[in-house]
């Protein structure tokens, strides 16, 4: 008899999910999604260089690109909570939303337990009670090779390829794209239009950036209309280490509140992470439809960021380390940081550069003071000496990067 149901349990837990490991990074416990997939019967691919994982079997296909905040299931965008992570050589994911999927694809529940680190399908209590001590074994066992990974990861150093991408190279090849021109005026202000604004700033951290030994190409050198999505385009032609595009940023509004919205801003492209962002890219990007760029779209879908995913990995730290270098730069001067100064959207102009990427706002048209001093020869000189100190710094950090993956 006893044997019969040591039998009958065994074929319990030979259709129930193993303990599958699980990680607190920062504030939010993230499950190791290969191994949860395969649990569950399904085929798994991991890509590193495209760094995109797929699972695949009859009652669940998803997949995503490392370090977005997506996962593609069963024909729906799945927004998640912090963005997908590499971390030990393995694929985290986080749990919430993970168990949310697999949890309506199986028709099951799972159970997270943070003491021995799992994740586990939720059995009966006397099935769990069986279970704990293989649980426990299981879960020391992956603990440990997790440490010797992190050991070894800590002691191996990359090597530096020939011919690497932007972002991983010497930084050389500046692109500067004044926003706007021609028959876009951009932003209207009292006195001045961004198209003129942004040139002539551009044109001054040309000759900065010439004098510190870059090379430099800018998208548009005259009053000329250039459709938003050849801007990206151009500075690939160019083979760009660094996309900056300049703007001025404004609002609608009456006169107090004009007065009282001001400060720059530098974009990266990301999913927004405020309605602010995203209302201003769509601000941006409506311009392009207005003037017949039929390739343009007002504001990037799920499935957009899903196909851009791969590159925005690739160049996202570089991006991130010259937001971080021009923000220290440019907020010792007379425009102030709007809020941290940081901040990502969905801009048309960043989506098609193979290169970090960067846009700026200069500071408000809309708000009198500072487009004075946005007009003024004084100003247009000081704010293209504050970027160039921001490309400069930049490039002397990511040199001593570089020199850490040669030794």
């Amino acid at each position: 008899m006893i044997f019969f149901v040591c039998v009958l349990l065994l074929g319990f837990f030979a259709e129930a999910v193993a303990n599958v490991p699980v990680f607190k990074i920062a504030d939010t416990w993230m499950v190791n999604i290969d191994s949860l997939s395969k649990a569950e019967g399904l085929s798994t691919s991991w890509q590193p260089v495209e760094r995109h994982f797929k699972a695949e079997g009859q009652k669940l296909s998803c997949s995503f690109v490392l370090g977005f905040p997506y996962i593609f299931a069963n024909g729906n965008a799945v927004k998640l909570s912090v963005p997908t992570s590499f971390e030990n050589d393995i694929v985290w994911t986080p749990v919430k939303e993970t168990v949310e999927i697999f949890e309506k694809a199986f028709a099951k529940k799972y159970v997270l337990d943070t003491n021995a680190q799992i994740l586990r399908e939720n059995v009966p209590a006397a099935a769990e009670k069986i279970s704990s001590s293989e649980a426990s074994s299981s879960s020391s066992a992956q603990i440990q090779v997790s440490s010797s990974s992190a050991a070894k990861a800590s002691t191996e150093k990359p090597i530096v390829r020939k011919n690497a991408p932007a972002g991983s190279r010497e930084v050389k090849n500046i692109v500067i794209d004044p926003g706007h021109g021609g028959k876009d005026p951009g932003a209207i202000g009292l006195i001045s239009n961004e198209k003129d604004i942004v040139l002539a700033v551009s044109k001054l951290l040309e000759k900065e950036l010439v004098a510190m030994g870059f090379n430099v190409n800018l998208t548009r050198s005259t009053d000329k209309f250039i459709q938003l999505s050849e801007r990206p385009q151009i500075a690939n032609k160019w083979n760009g280490d660094l996309f900056i595009s300049l703007h001025c940023n404004a609002i609608d509004g009456n006169k107090d509140r004009k007065s009282k919205t001001k400060g720059f801003r530098i974009y990266v492209l990301r999913d927004p992470e405020s309605e602010e962002d995203r209302a201003i890219a769509r601000h941006e990007n409506k311009v392009a439809k207005t003037y017949g760029d039929k390739n343009s779209k007002e504001e990037l879908s799920p499935l957009d960021w899903l196909k851009i995913q791969a590159r925005l990995e690739q160049y996202k730290q570089a991006s991130y380390t010259f937001t971080e270098k021009a923000i220290k730069a440019y907020e010792g001067g007379k425009i102030s940081k709007m809020g941290s100064g940081a901040g990502g959207a969905g801009f048309m102009v960043l989506v098609g550069a193979f290169m970090p990427a960067t846009l700026i706002e200069l500071g408000f048209i809309s708000n009198p003071e500072e487009e004075r001093y946005m007009s003024s020869e004084k100003g247009q000189k000081e704010m293209a000496k504050r970027i160039a100190q921001g490309v400069l710094q930049y490039k002397e950090a990511l040199n001593e990067y570089l020199k850490t993956l040669s030794h």
